[in-house]
């Protein structure tokens, strides 16, 4: 039985909102394969397993890769924890498989063990200013973060680094208290082209799956970003 009858009321007016409103906004459109890579990474961030599984399908069937889906779940472990991303690895790969597309995909890596820190480094800089090339030195988690969350997975080929700065930000307003890095991200985010406008943008679409508060504190956090 579907929700569609057991709970007609509220589907009319859910998906009416989701897929007609929101979707149609003027001045907040973005274009499918945007809007439906930034509403997967807020359904990791905010550990919306089954809604990730219905939208999975739709967001392959408006064009996103398979490999743009495998490297948005991937990039996930950095900012959710392989505890709460493993549930939408299992979830991608059942579905991907399901359709006919074999696994594993060809590899993205660009970096190997022994330059993975020193191509990290150049990546925080590149997002954040030089003044990252030394932040690594602040001790180990700092050396961790260069060299495995930047230099393992922002090198990476699939997604360009303006996408992979535009996920990040989504998984941090969909898990909520993480305000601090958020507003870090959507300077980083401004610094590699994708405006206040566009961030805005972002989070309205995102809105049906991560609710009001989380996307208001969001909005709060680009417009002090801006500033």
């Amino acid at each position: 039985m579907s929700y569609h009858e057991t709970d007609p009321e509220f589907m009319e007016r859910f998906e009416h909102f989701a897929f007609e409103e929101v979707v149609n906004e003027e001045g907040q459109q973005l274009d499918p394969v945007t809007r439906y890579t930034a509403i997967l990474a807020v359904l990791i961030g905010c550990q919306g397993i089954d809604a990730y599984k219905e939208m999975l399908p739709r967001a392959l069937d408006e064009g996103l890769s398979p490999v743009a889906v495998k490297e948005i779940v991937y990039q996930a472990v950095d900012y959710l924890g392989m505890g709460r991303m493993w549930p939408f690895l299992a979830a991608s790969n059942e579905i991907l498989t399901s359709r006919g597309i074999s696994l594993p995909l060809e590899g993205q890596a660009t970096t190997t063990l022994e330059n993975r820190l020193e191509r990290g480094i150049q990546t925080q800089a590149d997002l954040f200013g030089e003044q990252m090339k030394e932040a690594w030195k602040g001790g180990h988690i700092n050396r961790w973060l260069a060299a495995n969350c930047f230099g393992d997975y922002y090198t990476r080929t699939g997604l360009s680094l303006a996408v992979r700065e535009m996920i990040t930000f989504c998984f941090l307003l969909a898990q909520g208290g993480c305000e601090p890095q958020l507003t870090s991200h959507a300077k980083g985010n401004m610094n590699i082209g994708n405006d206040k406008d566009f961030l805005i943008k972002v989070v309205s679409q995102c809105l049906p799956y991560i609710g009001y508060p989380r996307s208001l504190n969001a909005i709060a956090c680009i417009q002090k970003a801006a500033e």
